[in-house]
């Protein structure tokens, strides 16, 4: 299980390069190729698993999504963990400066001596492996592993990253906003579960909620 953890992460890293290269060399939009790669993924983990869920881990694997420790769920003590470091990395060190250059104004990124590709390449590659460590969390937490888990979860995470200010033009966002986003998507969820309210209109509000995150993200790029 270890192995497989650890191979999940370099999978998820070698993913995010192939679509970067992908990007660069053949001048594919990011939205595409991602969500090629993840139509041909999720579809590969079917094969491999034969659409059944795989299941019998140890012990030591479920307490990762399931365990506590001094009376608090492990998995906020890994999200704590991603935050700060993120945080860190985006506002502390010449990589994450580099990304909001590149997402500002990639040619004036790129005149300025940023190596443009190695930051939206690398940029991804870490996407990938947060995203594994993420699968491997889900994994833990059911007890299984399967390749229909998580489905739509990709819209929360938009949902998400938009209500916490992050412009989809690039440039502009903070880790802070992004855990605001987070937190409010999971109240709305959380309250509408408690509420008794039907799962497909869930899907509603949380659509008009994505819409309604980018028209005041216009709004505002507008105004100023």
């Amino acid at each position: 299980v270890f192995l497989g953890a650890a191979v999940a992460v370099l999978v998820g890293f070698l993913t995010g390069l192939v679509t970067g290269k992908v990007r660069q060399h053949f001048n594919v939009p990011t939205f595409i190729a991602t969500l090629a790669m993840f139509t041909a993924l999720r579809g590969a983990a079917n094969l491999i698993t034969g659409g059944y869920p795989l299941a019998t881990f140890p012990g030591w694997f479920e307490y990762f999504g399931g365990g506590y420790l001094l009376g608090i769920p492990f998995p906020v003590y890994i999200f704590a963990a991603t935050f700060f470091g993120m945080h860190f990395l985006m506002n502390n060190t010449r990589f994450g400066r580099a990304v909001y250059a590149v997402g500002g104004n990639m040619e004036a990124a790129r005149l300025s001596g940023i190596d443009v590709w190695f930051v939206k390449t690398m940029t991804l590659g870490l996407t990938g492996v947060l995203t594994a460590i993420s699968g491997i969390l889900i994994a833990s937490q059911i007890g299984s592993g399967t390749g229909t888990v998580a489905t739509g979860m990709e819209l929360d995470v938009i949902a998400a990253v938009i209500i916490g200010g992050t412009s989809l033009f690039g440039g502009k966002g903070r880790i802070w906003g992004t855990l605001i986003g987070v937190l409010f998507l999971g109240c709305v969820s959380n309250g509408m579960t408690l509420m008794n309210v039907s799962e497909y209109w869930q899907y509603v509000v949380r659509g008009a909620i994505i819409l309604g995150a980018v028209l005041l993200n216009q709004i505002l790029e507008r105004v100023r």
